[in-house]
């Protein structure tokens, strides 16, 4: 087992949802130490305690509250080695039936929580670099029906995560994001646990299944690991073939 990750430092952004959490565990089972922040503090202990990350609550769309989070983990750790975003949300509508509100909520939960993270972790990595990984979507790379708000919101993820990667490359901080197709969490429970939608979803993954949360989070944690000190700037589909291949 790549003794890489002993005794650094990391904050998950998004640590008690489905794939946050799954980062948060195998940060720790590789010998991190990992900070979990999210916004429902009890959904965030509950995460924190069951992966052995600390938990700090704080709302990831609130530039002050992400700062304080990053200040934190950085005292508490000594440093602090990479960063992910792992909030978000999922909005399945038309534009033209899609309120000025949804979309709004839309952008400030996918694109403007990336954003502060990216800011408050390049600030605390800017003199001893490391890695911040990004969460995007397929949806963002392939037209798929009835997701222009959230296909915005996650296009907007990579052209953020391209753009630091060139920033920020001199400090020796690598940015880079995945794009997963549909993954069975609890913010695609209504997609998932419906068998008809579930069936529709698998057909348009080459692979024939939405992809599971450790999946995606095996990914993430590749592109933390300080033993891929050459990649930065890249995009990694992990999503069943949606974004790259026509399903049969």
């Amino acid at each position: 087992m790549s003794h890489s990750f002993e005794k650094k430092s990391y904050v998950v952004v998004g640590g008690s949802g489905g794939i946050g959490g799954e980062v948060c565990r195998l940060l720790v089972e590789r010998g991190a130490r990992v900070m979990a922040a999210a916004r429902s503090e009890e959904r965030l202990r509950a995460a924190a305690a069951s992966t052995g990350a600390e938990a700090f609550p704080m709302d990831a769309a609130d530039s002050s509250q992400v700062e304080a989070g990053f200040d934190h983990a950085t005292q508490l750790f000594g440093g602090l080695d990479g960063a992910v975003n792992c909030a978000g949300s999922l909005l399945l509508k038309p534009a033209h039936v899609t309120t000025p509100g949804e979309w709004a909520s839309t952008i400030e939960a996918n694109l403007t929580t990336a954003f502060y993270l990216l800011r408050a972790a390049a600030r605390a990595m800017m003199n001893s670099g490391g890695s911040i990984v990004l969460v995007s979507s397929a949806a963002a790379r392939t037209g798929l029906a009835n997701h222009e708000a959230i296909a915005a919101a996650k296009a907007g993820v990579i052209g953020l995560a391209l753009s630091a990667a060139a920033t920020y490359a001199p400090r020796g901080i690598r940015v880079n994001a995945v794009a997963p197709g549909l993954v069975a969490t609890p913010l695609t429970a209504r997609i998932t646990s419906n068998e008809e939608s579930l069936k529709a979803s698998a057909r348009m993954h080459a692979l024939g299944r939405p992809g599971a949360p450790e999946e995606i989070a095996s990914a993430i944690e590749w592109l933390l690991d300080p033993e891929q000190s050459w990649v930065t700037g890249q995009v990694l589909g992990v999503d069943g073939g949606l974004g790259s291949v026509r399903a049969r």
